[in-house]
């Protein structure tokens, strides 16, 4: 198993993160999977053992319940592993129960703490942007509960380029802790995070979390063009995210992966996780599974090191077209461009 410096803080996290959305899911998340109790623990204890380092959870999950299982899988072994969990989301009916406030903040943390049987969350996330909030009510809260002991990282999820960028400079500006990371939707489905979020992760020292790094098991190889989704995947269960905006392009992607598969002699899944390893600031991969072969397979794509040229079939056959302002730069500022501009901008240069 390969580490990552995560962000520009003093830890390492392992290349694939053990997610726990399906733990214990019920209600809508029961589309995603059902992992129980002992199916749970397995599925830690088999990560574990590759190599797995940190385990991502929120509180929103089944209303708090995969956290619970996760802080019960654990016991005895809280050395081995870092948590991440998550804040934002609605936890209750009243009109305070959701958001960034401090309020909920420091309400939402307390009781991710109880359920996870933990004195301190190693990387708490916030799980959306809150427009509501002023961010210096967010950020100092947060920073309250670093120095308290109970948080010992920051991070943010699913912010828009400009949140991050604001959220940087507002912590910078008021001496706060910062963000080290952020958690994001990225893989070869859907590139729209390379506009600004990666990017802005190069420039910042910001490290990158991938959420659905198989777009929803589009890219797991279950999927062919023409055939209806497999009975039991989530597709089939009316779980819709991600969504496909560009249904060709999809089922052309995953043939490029099936035939990279084929001759690699693995399987699709591990294909398209090893090509978002390869990319600029991506620090690991949040896999999850319905079943411990499903688990397996992808933790197999930690060993699975892509030639160039198949990197390079990968990215053109997925490529985001690109958008204003980034067409003109291409065409004009490309005689000078920093690392971070070149992360988008140099595969269309050189195209």
């Amino acid at each position: 198993m390969e580490y990552r410096q995560l962000g520009k803080s003093g830890i390492r996290v392992s290349v694939l993160t053990m997610g726990a959305l399906t733990f214990g899911a019920s209600g809508v998340f029961a589309k995603v999977g059902t992992t129980d109790l002992p199916d749970a623990t397995r599925q830690v204890d088999r990560a574990l053992d590759a190599g797995v380092n940190l385990v991502d959870t929120a509180d929103a999950y089944s209303g708090g319940a995969s956290e619970e299982i996760v802080g019960q899988a654990l016991k005895g072994r809280w050395d081995r592993v870092l948590v991440a969990t998550k804040a934002r989301m609605p936890t209750g009916t009243g009109p305070n129960d959701a958001g960034l406030s401090r309020h909920h903040l420091i309400n939402a943390c307390e009781a991710s703490l109880r359920r996870l049987g933990t004195d301190h969350i190693d990387l708490y996330q916030v799980h959306e942007w809150d427009g509501a909030t002023p961010l210096e009510e967010t950020l100092s809260a947060l920073d309250d509960l670093v120095h308290a002991g109970k948080i010992r990282y920051l991070g943010c999820s699913n912010y828009a380029g400009w949140h991050l960028m604001k959220a940087l400079a507002t912590s910078d500006r008021l001496g706060l802790t910062r963000f080290v990371s952020q958690q994001i939707y990225y893989s070869l489905q859907a590139r729209e995070a390379e506009y600004e979020l990666i990017p802005a992760a190069v420039d910042q020292g910001v490290g990158v979390l991938v959420w659905s790094p198989l777009a929803g098991g589009l890219l797991s190889g279950k999927y062919r063009r023409g055939e209806q989704p497999p009975e039991g995947s989530r597709r089939f269960a009316g779980w819709n995210e991600p969504p496909v905006r560009d249904e060709k392009q999809l089922y052309d992607v995953i043939d490029v992966l099936s035939e990279i598969a084929g001759d690699r002699g693995v399987s699709p899944a591990q294909v398209a996780l090893s090509w978002l390893l390869s990319k600029p600031a991506v620090t690991s991969l949040v896999i999850g599974a319905r079943t411990d072969e499903q688990l397996a397979d992808n933790l197999g794509a930690a060993d699975l090191v892509l030639a160039a040229d198949e990197r390079a079939r990968l990215d053109e056959v997925s490529v985001s077209p690109l958008l204003y302002p980034y067409w003109h730069q291409a065409k004009l500022a490309a005689d000078r461009l920093s690392a971070a501009d070149e992360t988008l901008l140099r595969q269309h240069i050189t195209r």
